[in-house]
């Protein structure tokens, strides 16, 4: 045995065995190349038709060294032969009618035709020879190339083509050059089937293995070998096409993925800012709501309310100084001012009008003034770096972000001290409100929600500023609210 032989069945089996594997990968992806369903029986042709050829090999180098196969060897081999060529008619089938199931009263007079009349063959030639065993294989091993090799590998040539020819119509010009070499490979693989071992059957007793091999000078498993590298190379190339589709495809998605996230992003951001200008609008319709109501509770219930204590004045003078009359007059008197000092007070917290007029600092002392005298709390105050007026609607959320906090620290904290401090730096402005009292637990969600703070947060975010709360219980509460520059108006003037 010409050790030559051997290198070639080990090729041989070499180019199957691997584009079995490659099917087998390709079989487990999207179907960009075939369907899984027809890809599967290619793989399991290649695989079996693969370990069949080194089974081969393996047969010849045992008689190189005069070693005896056993004797199921040979019917193993011979089964490992045709089952594989089955595979490829199953192939070759289920490409050529890809719209039905392989189990279809279509497609099984077809595909079972051929291996019913193999059979038929294989019973007639053990009829004629019962008693010999190798003979019956070797029948069998030339059956099953003419009946079932060669027609399979000329429906896998027919169905590969006609692959190749759908891809050139989508333009897939790569793609349809591989799969066009592959049909060709099967083509004349199909053609290699024709010369089989010499058998007294017809046309096996003219052209036959011995024959060939005496007329070209090298085997017939080197054509086949070469058959099978043909397909390999081109079944491979078509599925890293295949691949590097499959990748450009994710890489599509993930950039449809990415431009439909920033799409997202850019009308979250729009749908933020509408709701900043939302907030904004509210807060100066507020501001002008209790601009309005001051000015008429000045302009209007404190004149009435001083021209009722000039009338009550006017009342004593004229009328008779009775006990029971002096006393009512006084109380009269005393009611009058109550309610003039009660509604300048809600006049002041409506709009006080150093805030318009005098700016942020001034409005806070005066804020800061009246809780003292009204609720007793020490409140010191501290201003820090270059002092300026700043955008109207700024110094409103300051204002009332301030006004809150303190609120808050006359009804929870429970403590009598407070710190009151603006901040102005380069490019921002910050308030901060600090009591050391009770505190609350920051993870307790109604604490966090509050009308007082949810008020607070959102005319701070309304200037596109921040609110940071730090608290704990026993440990006192933080407000700390930061406006950024572009908020800022800076007025030299006015400084």
């Amino acid at each position: 045995m010409d050790f030559s032989f051997v290198f070639v069945y080990f090729i041989y089996g070499l180019a199957f065995f691997s584009m079995g594997l490659a099917m087998t990968f390709e079989a487990r992806r999207s179907p960009l190349l075939a369907d899984a369903r027809a890809l599967w029986p290619l793989a399991l042709f290649g695989l079996v038709h693969g370990a069949h050829e080194w089974l081969e090999m393996l047969l010849d180098i045992r008689s190189w060294f005069g070693l005896e196969a056993p004797g199921f060897i040979s019917a193993l081999r011979l089964f490992m032969l045709v089952i594989s060529f089955v595979f490829l008619v199953v192939f070759a089938i289920q490409i050529l009618r890809p719209a039905e199931k392989l189990y279809t009263r279509q497609n099984l007079p077809l595909a079972s035709a051929m291996l019913a009349l193999f059979v038929v063959m294989i019973i007639i030639t053990t009829l004629a020879h019962p008693s010999d065993a190798e003979h019956w294989i070797a029948h069998a091993d030339v059956l099953a190339r003419y009946m079932l090799a060669i027609p399979g590998a000329a429906l896998a040539s027919l169905a590969l083509s006609r692959q190749a020819r759908q891809a050139y119509r989508e333009e897939r010009i790569n793609l349809g050059r591989s799969l066009r070499l592959a049909a060709v490979g099967f083509a004349f693989y199909g053609l290699a089937q024709v010369v089989v071992r010499p058998l007294d059957i017809f046309p096996a007793q003219y052209l036959n293995t011995a024959v060939f091999y005496e007329f070209v000078g090298f085997p017939i498993q080197a054509v086949r070998a070469g058959m099978a590298l043909l397909v390999t190379v081109g079944l491979v190339r078509a599925s890293q096409i295949v691949e590097d589709e499959r990748q450009r495809q994710l890489e599509a998605a993930q950039q449809a993925r990415l431009d439909a996230l920033a799409g997202t992003q850019r009308e979250l951001a729009e749908k933020e800012e509408l709701r900043r200008q939302l907030l904004r609008h509210t807060v100066n319709a507020q501001e002008e709501e209790r601009a309005r109501i001051a000015r008429e509770l000045h302009d209007e219930t404190a004149q009435f309310l001083t021209a009722l204590s000039l009338n009550l004045a006017t009342l004593r003078s004229t009328q008779p100084q009775t006990p029971q009359v002096e006393e009512l007059l006084d109380r009269l008197q005393s009611l009058s001012q109550q309610m003039s000092q009660g509604i300048s007070r809600m006049v002041r917290d409506l709009r006080p009008a150093q805030l318009d007029d005098l700016g942020l600092e001034a409005a806070l002392s005066s804020l800061v003034d009246d809780e003292r005298r009204h609720s007793g709390l020490d409140i010191s105050v501290e201003v820090l770096g270059s002092r300026r007026r700043l955008d109207p609607l700024v110094e409103t959320v300051l204002f009332r972000v301030a006004q809150e906090a303190l609120t808050n620290v006359i009804r929870h904290a429970g403590v009598d001290i407070s710190r009151l401090q603006l901040e102005y730096h380069p490019d921002e402005v910050i308030l901060c409100v600090q009591d050391w009292g009770a505190g609350f637990d920051m993870q307790q969600t109604g604490s966090l929600t509050g009308w007082g703070i949810a008020g607070m947060r959102e005319r701070v975010e309304s200037i596109d500023g921040q609110l940071r709360l730090q608290s704990a219980p026993g440990k006192g509460t933080l407000v700390e609210a930061t406006v950024p520059l572009e908020k800022i108006i800076l007025s030299e003037s006015e400084g």
